[in-house]
């Protein structure tokens, strides 16, 4: 490894970011997903609040990450539907009012696609998961603050952490589908 550009060294031919300790720019920053509807539709949101660490390892392959989810701040762009969410029936955001994340490991890289492994809690049950993570970019902003890109994404089937809820159709198949798209993307900027 070499270093680059200010805020930046070379990794397997990228323009990674320093090592140091990152933080997700709540200005430059999506938390969202996709489910399916009537098992046909695809309804799209997203969480408005949301923070994350980010520590990137002198070795690379050493990086972790740590998230947190605000829970009442989902956004379907319908208020019936995100009250709804935010019910019992879903995330039950007043006794569950965060979901967590926290990585485990890089398990491989090649070239600017790497996966992470790590351990999603929602409502009190973790499970593993494994992001796929796009490293879009690393520059330095009109602040002078090294900062980073990248996009994230995963699928995961909500059963498994106990979003259950569900209504049969008449013509068959279920009102929401089983199986989540989670689609992050962010800039984060480096704080030490």
């Amino acid at each position: 490894m070499t270093q680059s550009a200010v805020g930046t060294r070379k990794f397997d031919g990228l323009d990674i970011p320093v090592a140091g300790t990152y933080v997700l720019d709540a200005a430059h920053k999506r938390v969202g997903f996709v489910a399916r509807h009537l098992m046909v539709a695809k309804v799209r949101g997203q969480f408005a609040e949301a923070t994350a660490t980010i520590t990137i390892g002198e070795d690379p392959l050493q990086s972790a990450v740590t998230a947190t989810i605000n829970t009442s701040s989902i956004e379907t762009g319908q208020v019936d539907r995100d009250n709804h969410l935010r019910s019992g029936d879903f995330f039950e955001s007043e006794k569950y009012p965060t979901i967590e994340f926290r990585s485990t490991g890089i398990k491989s890289h090649a070239g600017a696609e790497f996966v992470l492994d790590g351990e999603l809690t929602i409502k009190d049950v973790t499970k593993p998961v494994e992001l796929t993570v796009e490293f879009d970019g690393a520059a330095v902003n009109g602040y002078g603050k090294a900062l980073f890109a990248f996009t994230a994404t995963t699928e995961i089937d909500r059963e498994d952490w106990g979003l259950t809820w569900n209504m049969a159709l008449e013509s068959g198949g279920v009102m929401v589908g089983k199986k989540i798209k989670i689609e992050i993307e962010g800039e984060a900027i480096r704080q030490d």
